[in-house]
């Protein structure tokens, strides 16, 4: 019987070709397109809830439909001026590496179904283990779907290890720029509100060390039984990083694991400033590290590290009789032991052959030219009398929001006004650029870690950001 998937050879290369020429077309004029898409679920309706269809048709006229109804109505985020919550700018490589996992449908699992897929993901942890300086060989980690499964992992072999079955009394601390999957994995693992302790940060939005030890003296007081901190390495609002030094003496003080989630600023230990902003992360009993993020790799892949990889497969390991005859011996590593998932893609190899292709060196350019280019975008702030620096650049990113020296707004006017520039920023698709909340005001984030993103990017955003505000401002005049 012909299998009803059946496609000749021919057919099957026509129609990857023209898969990969409108990729390469997209990579090579991605400054002609506009970063944002907006559409209501009402649009989205309109274009595409219908039955699923019964009857075949070409292949070639569902991937014009979807390149006319589907890309054009998703985010750019590998455009230069994608500044918001954290760009993916990815690399060519890593996109057919991708293409080839998925079309060899490598099963990255087990040891005895994809023994190279396997060695490649050793291998290339390996390369992260040195470059975080934790130990090769007592040490190992595994790769995830992103930080969000990489920080439930850690906090799931966290209490393992820590509590062992009975978790009841157990207290877990992080500060309030925490990054929100930590508060989903914990809640997710049954620990209650009262087990959560958010510690207030200080002026730099690191975590108060003085505070965090109070907590720490009360709880065991109470005869609770405090078991981990987890610290941030990059935080997603403002790129700050906690005292890790501080933190990881508290830790061998107090017998506690010490988690760092660096999901976003770990790659940046691989230039001269991050190395000096990240001192004190290899101190981590386990590290959560995003390479779809500034390690430049297409979503997905995360990545958890931990100095002691048999803490992993104590934590996950189980021996269903079905998985009997592919155990293997301990050296070749069956990862569905090591995590969550037992079915997995092999995410290692779009990282090897992207590390392979371009070596470190080019990454780490890219990651001090984007360290440098938030630093030049703070110069170009506190020189203009419209903006106001409310976070420095830290780790690539910058917040700020504008307050024109020569204006008597309020500071709930102000928060307004820049709400409304991001809004007209958006509406207008030049740009994806929107705001946080800081010190209680509304405030204009910049992430820059697009290594195709220049100065005059930044530039011409905000000088679209100001005429927005003369806008804004004018109508407000006129109302008055």
């Amino acid at each position: 019987m012909k299998s009803p998937f059946e496609m000749t050879q021919t057919e099957m290369t026509s129609f990857g070709y023209k898969i990969v020429d409108e990729i390469v077309q997209h990579y090579t004029s991605l400054n002609t397109k506009k970063p944002v898409s907006k559409a209501s679920r009402t649009e989205m309706d309109a274009l595409f809830l219908q039955e699923a269809p019964e009857q075949s048709m070409p292949a070639e006229d569902v991937l014009r439909f979807v390149m006319k109804n589907v890309i054009p109505n998703s985010n750019i985020s590998t455009h230069p001026k994608s500044f918001s919550f954290v760009p993916s700018p990815s690399n060519f490589v890593s996109i057919m590496a991708d293409a080839l996992a998925t079309g060899f449908n490598i099963f990255s699992g087990g040891w005895m179904l994809a023994p190279a897929a396997a060695e490649l993901e050793i291998v290339t942890m390996n390369w992260l283990l040195k470059i975080f300086d934790f130990p090769v060989k007592r040490g190992g980690g595994i790769y995830t779907s992103g930080g969000s499964l990489a920080n439930l992992t850690a906090i799931t072999t966290a209490r393992r290890i820590k509590c062992g079955d009975d978790f009841s009394d157990a207290i877990i601390y992080l500060s309030d720029q925490a990054h929100s999957s930590n508060i989903k994995a914990i809640r997710i693992l049954g620990f209650q509100k009262h087990q959560i302790r958010i510690i207030p940060t200080d002026n730099e939005f690191k975590i108060s060390i003085n505070k965090l030890k109070n907590e720490i003296a009360k709880d065991k007081l109470h005869g609770k039984k405090p078991f981990c901190i987890i610290a941030t390495a990059g935080t997603t609002n403002t790129g700050s990083v906690d005292s890790l030094d501080s933190i990881a003496l508290i830790c061998e003080q107090e017998n506690l694991w010490f988690h760092i989630d660096a999901a976003y600023g770990g790659a940046a230990i691989l230039s001269e400033k991050g190395k000096i902003a990240l001192k004190g992360i290899e101190k981590a009993d386990s590290l959560t590290v995003d390479p779809h993020k500034w390690f430049f790799q297409p979503y997905e892949i995360g990545c958890l590290l931990v100095k002691d990889k048999s803490w992993l497969s104590n934590t996950f390991s189980e021996k269903p009789e079905y998985l009997k005859d592919i155990e293997g011996n301990e050296s070749e590593i069956n990862f569905y032991d090591y995590g969550i998932q037992l079915t997995r893609r092999f995410r290692a190899l779009k990282f090897y052959m992207s590390i392979k292709t371009f070596g470190l060196l080019a990454f780490r350019k890219a990651i001090s030219y984007n360290i440098d280019l938030a630093e030049e975008t703070e110069l170009l702030l506190r020189k203009s009398a419209n903006w106001e620096v409310i976070s420095s650049a830290t780790l690539a990113i910058i917040n700020f929001r504008y307050h024109p020296l020569d204006g008597f707004l309020s500071e709930k006017e102000l928060d307004v006004l820049n709400q409304k520039i991001s809004e007209k920023v958006i509406e207008s698709k030049e740009a994806l650029l929107v705001t946080t909340i800081l010190q209680n005001q509304v405030v204009i984030r910049m992430c820059l870690i697009n290594p195709n993103t220049t100065l005059q990017h930044v530039k011409d955003t905000l000088e679209q950001c100001e005429l927005f505000a003369r806008e804004i401002l004018k109508d407000w005049t006129k109302i008055s």
